[in-house]
């Protein structure tokens, strides 16, 4: 409800499936009005989020519910609304989309369900999964043994990613003026607006200046170069560039190529793999929260939690008093 004296908001109308949707909680489940009201709300933040890289809702996929998952996590740091407020938050935003995607497989408008592997969460947040560093470099070296520009292309997305740690959206709408003097940084425009400087590494670089000399391969037929800002430009995506739900598709592909499962590769696991190896390495936490652009500390302080269970484990397996006898 509106606040005295302000108008009421005015809102986009809901997608004709979201509309079937809330209409059997009604019918079927006698569900009250603010119950609806709160599922729709739910489901439509979710959508706002598709919409920026063209997704359509009955479309979304599991990683584009975790990426969303992990948005709406760093909200809730950055408004500081508390943990117990923030699991109960996301909780909910799990229970409604479970029980949309679970209508949209009833009725025959999906075949699969996204959210059936997507965990609830507790209290004590579920730790990302993580990459190793042996891992990344499998991943890279089988990404470029197809060679062409394909191949060259997704190294430098790979390489690019891991090098920065850039959120996917960040990757994807990169444009080429994002590029900083001797490709040794890229000037990154994140969430509110807020500009920072990721740091290149040398094979980031080089991977970007093999892609850069390819580019013109993903142009429209007929498109000049200059006439395209993206970074990773497509030929199909109305935005002009390269979508994150292709660039998951692909390391999908990869994955099976690498002999890894699909489910351990993903851009959101390349960033996590980012800021845990950056800390192992010795890198302080303030300045990994700067390159992730979180904006609350909090979040980033759970790759160090990575840390200190994969130091555990290492102890429990190779410590002699840890052995049965």
């Amino acid at each position: 409800m509106a606040r005295p004296g302000r108008p009421k908001m005015k809102r986009d109308p809901s997608p004709e499936l979201v509309v079937a949707f809330l209409d059997m909680l009604v019918a079927e489940r006698g569900a009250a009005k603010n119950t609806r009201d709160a599922y729709e709300r739910d489901i439509l933040d979710f959508n706002k989020y598709l919409k920026e890289d063209e997704t359509k809702l009955e479309d979304a996929t599991t990683e584009d519910i975790e990426g969303y998952l992990e948005e709406l996590a760093e909200r809730n740091h950055a408004k500081n609304t508390g943990p117990k407020t923030a699991v109960r938050t996301i909780a909910r935003r799990i229970s409604a989309l479970r029980q949309f995607y679970g209508f949209l497989l009833s009725e025959g408008k999906r075949e699969d369900d996204p959210t059936s592997s997507i965990e609830s969460p507790k209290q004590t947040r579920t730790l990302p999964k993580v990459l190793t560093e042996d891992e990344v470099s499998t991943l890279i070296k089988v990404a470029g043994e197809p060679g062409g520009p394909e191949a060259v292309r997704l190294v430098a997305l790979l390489e690019i990613l891991y090098a920065t740690g850039l959120r996917v959206s960040e990757l994807v709408g990169l444009p080429t003026s994002a590029i900083g003097q001797d490709s040794r940084f890229l000037k990154v425009k994140g969430k509110g607006g807020r500009e920072r400087i990721a740091p290149m590494s040398d094979p980031a670089r080089k991977a970007l200046k093999q892609y850069m000399d390819v580019r013109k391969r993903f142009l429209a037929p007929g498109e000049k170069e200059e006439e395209n800002a993206w970074m990773f430009p497509s030929r199909t995506s109305q935005s002009g560039h390269l979508t994150r739900q292709r660039f998951a598709q692909l390391l999908k592909e990869l994955a099976r190529n690498a002999d890894m499962p699909e489910g351990k590769v993903s851009p959101h696991v390349l960033r996590h793999a980012f800021a845990t190896h950056l800390l192992k390495h010795g890198a302080d936490l303030r300045s990994v929260q700067k390159m992730l652009g979180h904006a609350d500390i909090a979040t980033t302080q759970i790759y160090t939690q990575i840390l200190e269970n994969q130091k555990t484990d290492t102890v429990e397996e190779n410590h002699p008093l840890s052995k049965e006898a």
